[in-house]
């Protein structure tokens, strides 16, 4: 097998979730154009986006495994970061519009 030759087992699955987390990463995004309120903006960007990157770095693993004919994990450590600090990020960035559009008290 060369490096441009890839099994089916690999390939179908690959393409299958290439797809697939474009088309989350695509809804997520167009949450933000159609929805009106910033609360429900973020919640359909966070979710959409987040699962979109999970698909594609699920690829990113199986295609440098097959290539690389070992187990390659390296994006597992890079989608751990993406899950922790993504949800974290869209909660203080809602937690500050809260605290933004409260009145004033006098």
């Amino acid at each position: 097998m060369t490096t441009n030759e890839l099994p089916l087992a690999v390939l179908l699955p690959a393409t299958l979730l290439l797809i697939l987390g474009g088309l989350l990463t695509l809804i997520g995004s167009l949450g933000l154009l159609r929805l009106a309120p910033f609360y429900a903006r973020m919640h359909g960007a966070s979710m959409g986006n987040t699962l979109g990157m999970g698909c594609v770095l699920i690829v990113s693993m199986l295609i440098s495994s097959a290539l690389a004919h070992r187990p390659i994990v390296h994006e597992i450590l890079i989608s751990a970061f993406l899950v922790m600090t993504s949800p974290m990020t869209a909660m203080l960035l809602m937690r500050a519009s809260v605290l933004r559009s409260k009145a004033p008290v006098r």
